[in-house]
């Protein structure tokens, strides 16, 4: 059962301070706010480098922080949703750009001095007796504003994030789909992309989930790998653009947690985002080829996936492979062709080539060395031998091009 001196007591802290109290504070309302401002300017060198209109939503923010006091005071600052609704009105005063300007640290700051200037005027705005009560009063309400900043930032930094995200998709997509060079920097400067070179599409299997929480992971090994990401999910795909990775396959395998079961593939590098398309259609060519290569690494660069990439209908893998190694052929001369044709019908087997060809075998060593530094395939390797035969036939099939 509560004591006398309890009940006097909750009585004491329901009830709203003296009238005259509230009425010293409603008339020193526009000097308190004033002198919190100046106080400001005079102690935050950040402050006082803030453009003319913001250090304006500042001074609105300060008046209607005063005149919340004095209505939460008026009611006697009992109930927790009164507050949080009068505490929330004050940042209604300013615009929701006042928290993309002003970090959530430099609002602190603002609230404490504008507290400090409030502590310092309690015996002049407090009537006799009333200066502790008032003193206990304000710190309670500043509490309830730094609550409310808190509320203001993280609801911004929800709309800020939603929008990020959304941003993120479209540029994604428009890589994709190939789109104008134009479109794709006006979406990546909106969101703050450098575009450090090189830059390199990476495609794999989403793990699947929150997007939100996929797209979270990324970013968190991107940052430990200290590149630049885009991400956006696909359907059953997790599309990321690397910015800064000097080895994009490396990168990409410090960030293969972040994708699911599957092949992850890494487009070539490129000097820019907005030559980026080329990327992002080899990287996609290579995850819908990479099934055929049950025995590719992981990652795996697309441009090691040309044959099962030319198979499966990508006429860029197939140009490739006609220009790079059958055209480079044909142009070098020196029997290479003819010198490749027969090694295959024989098999592989050095000596048989030769016989076939009536020269030495060093003569066949020499030219098959010479296929390999002009075209940067090995015959002697069974998988770059797989690329030339397809590269020959390629070639072959449409030696107009």
């Amino acid at each position: 059962m509560a004591t006398g001196a309890d009940q006097q007591s909750g009585q004491q802290g329901g009830k709203p301070p003296p009238a005259a109290t509230l009425r010293r504070i409603e008339r020193h309302a526009g000097k308190l706010a004033s002198s919190a401002v100046a106080k400001m300017d005079e102690t935050l060198p950040w402050f006082r480098a803030l453009p003319a209109d913001q250090r304006s939503w500042v001074m609105l923010v300060a008046q209607a922080g005063v005149r919340s006091l004095v209505e939460w005071l008026r009611s006697g600052g009992t109930l927790a949703a009164d507050t949080q609704e009068l505490s929330d009105e004050v940042f209604a005063a300013a615009p929701r750009a006042l928290a993309r300007a002003i970090t959530l640290t430099q609002t602190v700051q603002l609230i404490k001095v504008t507290i400090d200037v409030a502590e310092a005027e309690v015996s002049a705005l407090a009537a006799a007796g009333e200066e502790e009560a008032l003193a206990s009063a304000i710190l309670k309400f500043s509490r309830e504003i730094a609550f409310s900043a808190a509320r203001v930032y993280a609801r911004a930094a929800e709309s800020r994030g939603a929008w990020d995200l959304r941003l993120q998709a479209l540029l994604v997509d428009a890589l994709l789909r190939g789109d104008t060079p134009d479109t794709i920097a006006s979406r990546a400067a909106a969101l703050g992309w450098t575009d450090k070179p090189p830059v390199a599409v990476v495609v794999g299997r989403t793990p699947g989930g929150d997007i939100t929480a996929v797209l979270h992971s990324v970013y968190r090994a991107a940052r430990r790998s200290q590149v630049e990401v885009i991400g956006g999910v696909h359907g059953d795909r997790l599309v990321v653009v690397l910015g800064g990775a000097d080895d994009p396959k490396l990168t990409a395998g410090h960030l293969r947690g972040s994708f699911g079961e599957g092949p992850i593939v890494v487009g070539p590098a490129v000097p820019s985002l907005d030559q980026a398309t080329e990327s992002a259609r080899a990287a996609l060519a290579g995850f819908r080829a990479a099934p055929a290569w049950p025995g590719a690494p992981n990652p795996v660069a697309a441009d090691d996936l040309l044959p099962e990439r030319a198979l499966a209908g990508d006429s860029d893998a197939r140009r490739i492979l006609r220009h790079d190694a059958y055209g480079a052929l044909v142009r070098s001369g020196g029997g290479l062709l003819e010198t490749l044709d027969a090694f295959f019908a024989a098999g592989g087997v050095l000596e048989s080539t030769a016989r076939g060809l009536y020269v030495h075998p060093n003569t066949v060593r020499y030219r098959l060395k010479r296929v390999t530094e002009v075209t940067g395939l090995s015959p002697l390797d069974g998988r770059d031998a797989f690329a030339l035969r397809l590269a020959l036939t390629f070639g072959r099939l449409d030696p107009a091009t």
